[in-house]
């Protein structure tokens, strides 16, 4: 194990693989390890240079293999795929690892903090929460037309949609289905108070940090998106430029070129859709506010919304106001210029 300068480790629940090679690329370790044997394992090794895939778990593990001195870097899955030879098995996805951490070009995933993975911890179960709350929205919504009782869109005519529903007639809504959409009711009212609930824990956590306050500052961000960008990409600096950070966000459209023929689509919506759709429902309320007659026109929006749709509109907006976060996040020189700019 002396000879061991790189190693590629498989993550899995309770088996990992990992392969090892010397400095001139010879494999000299193949060996399955359980995960009570995993850091005293490495304990024993000399300091070396271990890549893992940014999956489930891999953020723990950097932490505790970097505690006995080795240097961890995550891969984003989709760079490990190309090197996976032939059959996919967990020597295969090892070797692979093994492989393509050594290249000088690879792109890695900063290794998160326990404080960034509690706050990100908050916004899961918020977004959760959320997503069972408009599923059971829309079964009661389903149930109750049924009986001919409905009401307007959006989670604000819950309310209103109770109300139909306690007003109906045992001939219109009989006692079994009023039983069942009450219960319904009661569901949507719990989902409602823990949402609350987490949503005052990440408003603590905003105002307890100045970094996310700083990020509040820009036109459509909020406690939320401000505290989960924060949280996501910590300084920033894995970032090479503003427009790195909003490619990686998805927000940049996608490029086919071939010779002198280049055609640019739809945006990529690669990276982590919970920070783009954060960005771009901010955005929406920058472009409708576009439409009040009580709020201080801006000259580019209003000359894109006259020959682009009101959607791409929004998503130029967030791709906008992620360039203008990255550098207040990195405090480039001219963020607040950048800052003002967007706004």
């Amino acid at each position: 194990m002396s000879g061991v300068v790189t190693i590629g480790l498989d993550l899995a629940k309770s088996i990992f693989q990992i392969h090892g090679v010397d400095d001139a690329g010879r494999t000299v370790l193949r060996r399955r390890l359980s995960r009570h044997e995993l850091v005293s394992y490495f304990a024993k090794m000399s300091p070396c240079l271990i890549g893992m895939e940014a999956c489930s778990a891999a953020h723990h593990w950097a932490r505790e293999l970097s505690r006995v001195g080795h240097s961890v870097r995550l891969i984003p899955p989709q760079y490990v795929r190309p090197y996976v030879k032939r059959n996919k098995t967990d020597a295969a996805d090892a070797e692979a690892i093994c492989e393509a951490v050594a290249k000088p070009n690879m792109r890695y995933v900063p290794v998160k903090t326990l404080d960034q993975q509690g706050a990100l911890s908050l916004h899961r179960v918020r977004s959760l929460f959320v997503r069972q709350r408009t599923a059971a929205i829309n079964a009661v919504r389903g149930l109750l037309t049924e009986f001919g009782i409905v009401a307007g869109k959006g989670i604000q005519r819950v309310t209103e949609l109770r109300q139909r529903t306690r007003k109906a007639s045992r001939e219109l809504l009989p006692d079994e289905a009023r039983a069942a959409v009450e219960e319904v009711f009661d569901h949507i009212d719990d989902l409602t108070a823990r949402i609350e609930s987490v949503e005052s824990r990440i408003v603590a956590l905003h105002k307890n940090s100045e970094a996310s306050q700083r990020l509040a500052s820009a036109p459509g961000v909020g406690p939320i998106t401000a505290s989960a960008i924060l949280a996501s990409v910590g300084d920033g600096r894995q970032f090479q430029s503003a427009r790195h950070f909003a490619a990686w966000l998805g927000l940049t459209p996608r490029v086919h070129a071939s010779g002198r023929k280049e055609h640019i689509g739809r945006i990529s919506k690669g990276g982590d859709r919970y920070l783009r759709a954060l960005l771009i429902h901010g955005a929406r309320a920058i472009v409708g506010t576009s439409f009040r007659k009580d709020v201080t026109p801006r000259p580019w929006l209003k000359q894109l919304l006259a020959r682009r749709s009101v959607n791409v509109a929004a998503v130029a907006v967030a791709h906008k106001t992620a360039r203008a976060l990255w550098a207040m996040i990195t405090r480039e020189e001219g963020y607040r210029r950048i800052a003002v700019q967007t706004a």
